[in-house]
């Protein structure tokens, strides 16, 4: 028999069956990690995130060389995101798009043919090279390398207004990759990609 899980199903998946008197209840904790299991996570993304910026410095630097080349721009995109706790942090990444991308001041999430992607941009969206300068954001502990994708506080809040559950996912560091871009498509709703998000 399989099921097609709701948030609510994923919250109890850690429940201890537990007995008030002749009364069966479920206990759930849900607490995050434990200290010894954060410590263990920010010593494993710093060993790996510095082992990959070795190789990673090369096709950074072409990325770099040609998205210069292309128009002159910034090579360089700063974004305010969230991570642990609702922390705000800049993540950076290769910019991907026209520098006035975003001139009237709305946030708004890319789309697949997006008119505002550069072709230099097309590529390195394709090929994920655009995220490689996050490498930095995990050696600084905003992010970590598995966690849910940060997200801009704008586009949470308007998600946390349609699901209020959504809030769930920064127990956790943001990380370069997670369970939902793993098992997720390009078009996976925002509240499927938060159940992959919670199994995480």
């Amino acid at each position: 028999c399989y099921t097609t899980p709701k948030i609510s199903d994923l919250l109890i998946r850690s429940a201890e069956s537990q007995h008030m008197f002749d009364t069966p209840l479920l206990l759930s904790r849900n607490t995050g990690l434990t200290i010894e299991q954060r410590l263990l996570k920010r010593a494993v993304d710093l060993a790996l995130s510095l082992l990959a910026l070795l190789p990673a410095l090369l096709v950074m630097g072409a990325t770099a060389l040609c998205i210069k080349a292309e128009d002159g721009g910034r090579v360089i995109y700063k974004q305010k995101r969230l991570t642990m706790d609702g922390k705000a942090f800049f993540v950076y990444k290769f910019r991907s798009m026209r520098e006035d991308a975003e001139k009237d001041g709305v946030a708004r999430l890319a789309g697949e043919k997006d008119e505002r992607i550069t072709k230099v941009g097309s590529v390195i969206r394709a090929l994920r090279l655009d995220e490689l300068p996050q490498l930095f954001n995990i050696l600084k502990g905003d992010m970590s390398i598995v966690g849910p994708r940060p997200e801009r506080p704008e586009i949470a809040g308007q998600y946390e207004a349609a699901i209020p559950e959504f809030v769930y996912r920064l127990k956790v560091k943001a990380g370069l990759t997670g369970y939902a871009q793993v098992y997720g498509k390009y078009n996976t709703t925002a509240y499927d990609k938060l159940k992959l998000d919670l199994m995480y």
